[in-house]
């Protein structure tokens, strides 16, 4: 009997034949039916006229690969390095996708823009990180092809302006894979030289794919980090690149990105001859002032001789005035000293002494006489209290012939006979002295 397999087994040994017979392929076609899940994961269709196969782009550590540098969209046709794969619960073969290319104008176009607005929405375009272009350059740094016209022309528009100008020629390939590569690493090295005053970064004319390291997001952050003021001349008038956009002054061509950079040394002479004249003339001008104002002072000075005098006679005034002002001071003085000396009579510490101890006697006096007839009424008061308590003394009352009999058991002062009974021990107090009884016969009257 023939090996029988399980759907599984069957998916899973396509999953082993493909994965081992195809490996890695690089697959063109065109994006439909594009998904983003909450997952992170891309899923989309990969298809041309004829045919459609299903791919994956799996997200991984929070973030995509480095294999996708634009977004993906719908209608966007790509080049994909794939491996083919088995999805076994579905039984589809799928395409599991490790990077990706755009491909043809459209697509190129496509990731331009994508990058353009990604960078403008970071501030890489904003003029406030524009730095301006110094007037003459001892140095120029020139990042383009050693070969062209390219450079013919800068070198030709320097040597004509201002050839005393150095120029720092850092050659790199303008398009290709490796010219991105090229292109940092010759800003890097323009920095580290240390000498240019200003960079030009420059190309001539050409299609989209040629302009791809003009429009590469490492180029546009490196230019961005450049302290160095940036001339992109990158293409024809019409051509724009991302280059051109993050740069601190875009030229239209390489030859107008010298003219940027350089003055022209014939305008600077004429411009310095309109400057000396107009210098001379407003210098002439202005002595021509000064003289005049110098006339017009020596006419308004008068002789130093009279000039002493009229001193002379303004002195002696003050002098007189000073004196009068000194005697009326010194009369004022002696008048308010006058008056200090009876003040300080009227409040002399000895008068105040004896005003004091007359007060001290004064309150002596009420205080005795205050205590005095306090005191009296005191002994009254206390006169009247003795009497009243003699008379309340129970003893007086014991003294005319009463007592006051207790019962011994509790201590209790009888009131009345029938508290008492037959035997009871009782003590009777008298004015002097104390019985101790016994009851031998009780009576209610």
């Amino acid at each position: 009997m023939q090996e029988i397999l399980t759907v599984s087994q069957l998916n899973d040994n396509i999953k082993y034949i493909l994965e081992e017979t195809f490996g890695f392929v690089w697959v063109e076609g065109e994006i439909s039916n594009l998904r983003r899940p909450q997952s992170g994961h891309i899923y989309f269709t990969l298809k041309d006229e004829q045919s459609q196969v299903r791919a994956v782009y799996f997200r991984q550590f929070g973030r995509y690969r480095q294999g996708l540098s634009f977004e993906l969209e719908e209608g966007l046709r790509v080049v994909c390095r794939v491996k083919v794969s088995v999805y076994p619960p579905r039984g589809e073969y799928q395409l599991i996708v490790e990077s990706a290319e755009p491909r043809g104008i459209g697509a190129l176009q496509k990731l331009f823009e994508q990058l353009k607005a990604r960078l403008a929405a970071e501030g890489l375009f904003d003029e406030q990180y524009k730095k301006s272009i110094p007037f003459l350059p001892s140095a120029i740094g020139v990042i383009t092809s050693p070969t062209g016209a390219v450079i013919r022309d800068i070198l030709n528009v320097t040597r004509r302006r201002f050839s005393s100008v150095d120029l720092i020629i850092a050659p790199v390939r303008v398009q290709g894979t490796e010219a991105a590569g090229e292109i940092i690493q010759a800003l890097r090295n323009l920095h580290a030289d240390g000498r240019a005053d200003v960079i030009i970064i420059a190309r001539g004319g050409g299609s989209l794919e040629d302009f791809a390291p003009f429009n590469d997001e490492a180029v546009a952050r490196e230019i961005f980090r450049s302290s160095i003021p940036i001339i992109s001349a990158v293409g024809h008038e019409t051509d724009f690149t991302i280059c051109d956009f993050v740069a601190d002054l875009r030229a239209p061509t390489p030859s107008a990105a010298a003219e940027m950079a350089v003055p022209e040394r014939k305008d600077l002479r004429q411009k310095l001859r309109k400057l000396d004249s107009r210098m001379k003339v407003a210098l002439r001008r202005y002595l021509e002032e000064k003289n005049g104002a110098l006339e017009d002072l020596k006419a308004r000075i008068k002789d130093p001789r009279r000039l002493l005098a009229d001193w002379q006679i303004h002195l002696d005034v003050l002098r007189d005035r000073l004196k009068v002002s000194f005697d009326h001071r010194k009369k004022n003085l002696y008048n308010e000293l006058g008056r200090l000396e009876l003040r300080f009579l009227h409040r002399s510490p000895l008068r105040l002494v004896e005003r004091e101890k007359e007060k001290i006697n004064n309150i002596n006096k009420d205080l005795q006489g205050h205590f005095g007839r306090r005191l009296f009424l005191l002994k009254e008061r206390v006169l009247k209290n003795t009497t009243l308590l003699e008379s309340l003394n129970p003893l007086q009352v014991l003294r005319r012939g009463y007592s006051i009999t207790r019962r011994l058991t509790d201590n209790i002062i009888v009131r009345r006979a029938d508290a008492l009974r037959i035997g009871d021990d009782i003590s009777i107090q008298l004015a002097r002295g104390c019985i101790d009884a016994k009851v031998q016969k009780i009576s209610q009257e």
